[in-house]
């Protein structure tokens, strides 16, 4: 019994590096966009072709992102707004844009 939920926890974790790695691809191909977005204007674009593609949806499906439309819409945005992911994930613009809505709220 004990080597069943080893394996079952040992699988689980394994699971979770993989779809980390492809959470890392999206990231990068976010940050491609929106390079792309500042050299030639067309980020959205090329992130919206990305993620509609067979391997832009395969690899949004292994990070554990639903491939739908809403979701192309919303990295079309992202890339639209060109903050890079490592400044947009980090505490500081968190906390940023927090003030910024209770500013607006206010």
């Amino acid at each position: 019994m004990g080597e069943y939920v080893d394996a079952t926890a040992f699988n689980y974790e394994q699971g979770s590096r993989a779809r980390k790695l492809f959470a890392a691809v999206v990231l990068a191909a976010l940050d491609d966009a929106i390079a792309d977005d500042k050299k030639y204007g067309n980020g959205p674009e090329q992130i919206a072709r990305w993620a509609r593609s067979r391997d832009g949806r395969e690899v949004l499906t292994c990070a554990g992102i639903d491939p739908n439309e809403r979701v192309v819409n919303g990295l079309m945005e992202f890339v639209g707004r060109g903050v890079r992911t490592s400044v947009a994930l980090s505490r500081e613009e968190s906390e940023r844009r927090l003030a910024e809505a209770e500013a607006e709220a206010a």
